[in-house]
């Protein structure tokens, strides 16, 4: 692999990966209409890599929030252990079990997970699921206002969140576009919805690249090509953090339209194009 395919392979992954136009969507679209074949060919542990450093973009965008829950989980245990109560639940422990919570739909995915991966030779299927998240972007624009934070979200809240994000598995569904307008949707802050999408998001790839990364050893390692594999690592996780800033950014000042066009405008694209074939 090149230097220039390794950079570039870290740019799209930084942007897909947190823009709520799906990746995995994009990629079934270069795959399959657009000739790249060579995108399966990806060094797997290249893959997993190119995700960790994603994931690093979440730790740096909200370490404050991740180390005041670490610090609540040790202190939770001793709780625990010494049988106390603390008078109030500090937010960051709440936080922690609604993290938590939120995550279990994921499990409902894994029994039918290798009939998920086969719709990415779908393409009807591709655009369809980008219109879907086309639509889910633009309600996510004019739905009320909501006040839950993680003082006073309901854990049924978390779980339709939960259960939006299992959905994203699906091809051209958007993990970050489901998970932020489901939180919304549930009377979320905006702030607060896009915060908790993201930080949903770290079990969620932690999960799939520890399940990923024996597989990618059993294929094998070309550990020269390590050091160009940590090149496109790094951009993928600045590329992301600038993204994850992108939406913080557009949660507090902006609307999710532009995204909700360009998510039809594909859609509508992959159908006629494939309708055409």
């Amino acid at each position: 692999m090149s230097l220039l395919t390794s950079i570039l392979l870290g740019i799209i992954q930084g942007i897909a990966e947190f823009l709520p136009i799906s990746s995995s969507g994009h990629l079934a679209i270069a795959e399959h209409l657009l000739g790249m074949e060579g995108a399966s060919d990806i060094p797997e542990f290249f893959d997993v890599l190119l995700h960790l450093g994603t994931l690093g973009a979440v730790f740096a965008a909200y370490w404050q929030e991740i180390r005041d829950m670490i610090a609540e989980l040790f202190r939770g245990v001793d709780d625990l252990v010494h049988h106390t109560t603390p008078a109030h639940i500090p937010s960051a422990r709440r936080l922690i079990l609604l993290i938590v919570v939120g995550t279990l739909p994921l499990f409902l995915v894994l029994p039918i997970k290798d009939k998920i991966e086969g719709l990415a030779d779908n393409m009807y299927f591709i655009g369809f699921a980008l219109m879907v998240t086309g639509v889910l972007l633009y309600l996510c624009d004019r739905v009320r206002k909501g006040r839950k934070s993680e003082k006073n979200a309901r854990l049924s809240d978390v779980l339709v969140v939960g259960l939006g994000q299992a959905l994203a598995t699906c091809p051209g569904i958007s993990r970050s576009g489901m998970t932020i307008t489901a939180g919304c949707l549930r009377g979320f802050e905006r702030k607060f919805a896009v915060r908790y999408s993201f930080l949903l998001s770290i079990p969620a790839i932690l999960g799939a690249n520890i399940l990923s990364l024996k597989d990618a050893l059993e294929a094998g390692v070309d550990w020269q090509a390590v050091p160009v594999y940590l090149v496109g690592v790094a951009v993928a996780g600045l590329v992301g953090y600038a993204c994850i800033r992108l939406l913080r950014y557009i949660a507090d000042h902006g609307r999710f339209g532009a995204f909700a066009y360009y998510c039809w405008a594909v859609g509508a694209l992959v159908l006629i194009l494939t309708i055409a074939r």
